[in-house]
């Protein structure tokens, strides 16, 4: 038997990180539960000061297919280097073209980096300079790839 399961990253501002993933991954903010019009309406009836509204968000694949990602507001910044992170994969793998497979990282990277990201290294293929992947952050420092 398999377990549900879902991403949570912990964050200083949900709100914030959720729109930047919304942008990486090309997920939309969560619906609200069921028999509720917005989250605002829920929090609302469940007399959740509006003033911990942003404790908390979540962004899901609007195809329904892929997993579910939450943010948590917590209050410890974040200190080292993620052990799990992910690897956004826009270049096609590497039976393409080198050039067409740095082309579409670079142009992915680009946009995420006007989104808020921050590009942390280039990361050449063993014992080369070609580019293998891009190690970027996100708006609040968590680390991921562009592959």
């Amino acid at each position: 038997m398999t377990t549900k399961w879902t991403i949570t990253i912990d964050c200083a501002d949900p709100a914030l990180v959720a729109r930047f993933w919304c942008t990486a991954l090309g997920y939309t903010e969560s619906d609200p539960p069921e028999g509720w019009d917005t989250w605002g309406d829920w929090l609302t009836a469940l007399n959740v000061p509006e003033a911990e509204w942003n404790d908390g968000a979540s962004i899901s694949d609007p195809n329904g297919v892929l997993p579910s990602i939450s943010f948590l507001k917590v209050p410890e910044p974040r200190t080292s280097k993620n052990r799990l992170h992910l690897d956004l994969q826009v270049a096609g793998g590497r039976a393409e073209p080198q050039h067409l497979r740095e082309q579409r990282i670079r142009t992915f990277a680009q946009t995420l980096t006007e989104a808020g990201a921050t590009v942390v290294r280039e990361v050449p293929m063993d014992n080369t300079t070609t580019l293998d992947h891009l190690w970027l952050k996100d708006p609040e420092g968590n680390d991921f790839c562009v592959v």
